[in-house]
């Protein structure tokens, strides 16, 4: 959705000229699988664990437990160092998605009604304009538009 700016960590894409690669998401990613496949092999060694009361999976358990541990640890290091860190909003496009969604007509209800404040989200919708340049076309002012359209006003 662009609202998130990466950081550049490695050269950028082989086939995408000018992407920042999302690397440590994906290495965070291939962890959890291999995690969830260390996981796998405990839970069935655990069901062989107890014939003849040897334990002889004991051994297959620990090591994977461990090594999950530095897995993820290190993995987590990483991902906040590499990732995390310098993860940075993308104010301009969060606020040009925010200004083009539709949502914010709720906004209106109070001010125009909801018969009217539906027929502003048909317009914007049909003609692919803001909720904001569909009241021009409908002619509809309202006071403090802006206070009025204001979406941190919805939470």
């Amino acid at each position: 959705l662009g609202e998130l700016i990466l950081p550049e960590n490695e050269p950028g894409s082989s086939i995408m000229p000018g992407k920042i690669n999302p690397t440590q998401s994906e290495a965070l990613i291939q962890i959890a699988i291999y995690v969830m496949g260390l996981d796998s092999s405990i839970a069935n060694a655990e069901g062989f664990g107890s014939i003849l009361d040897l334990n002889v999976t004991k051994p297959l358990i620990i090591v994977n437990i461990l090594e999950m541990i530095e897995l993820l640890s290190n993995g987590l290091h990483s991902f906040c160092e590499h990732a995390l860190v310098g993860l940075k909003p993308n104010k301009q496009n969060i606020s040009h998605q925010l200004e083009r969604s539709l949502m914010i007509v709720t906004r209106l209800t109070p001010v125009i009604g909801y018969d009217k404040a539906t027929e502003v989200a048909q317009v914007a919708l049909k003609s692919g304009t803001t909720i904001r340049q569909a009241l021009e076309k409908l002619n509809i002012k309202i006071e403090k538009i802006d206070e009025v359209l204001d979406p941190t006003k919805m939470v």
